[in-house]
């Protein structure tokens, strides 16, 4: 435990983050399985439509400090050829 009181308030502000972060990754990666479940559906359009809602996701993770941009433009990529794949 922290002994004074710059840690301690440190400590419990890295735990609110990691939390909040936590929350937010469970949500993202819910909806990076409905897209999936989208694509195995071949649905084009809920897959378009839930590709997007991930992109916006994903981008919003850049901005909060989630994830790193290299790795969400590597996510991106890599779902998009997924749809590309299907609707070929």
């Amino acid at each position: 435990m922290a002994k004074s009181k710059t840690p301690a308030k440190r400590a419990r502000r890295a735990e609110a983050n990691r939390l909040r972060n936590k929350a937010y990754k469970s949500k993202l990666k819910t909806a990076i399985k409905n897209y999936e479940n989208a694509i195995i559906a071949e649905d084009l359009d809920t897959a378009s439509n839930k590709l997007l809602q991930v992109t916006s996701l994903l981008d919003r993770s850049i901005t909060k400090g989630i994830l790193h941009k290299n790795n969400v433009a590597r996510k991106k990529s890599a779902l998009s050829k997924k749809l590309n794949s299907i609707s070929q």
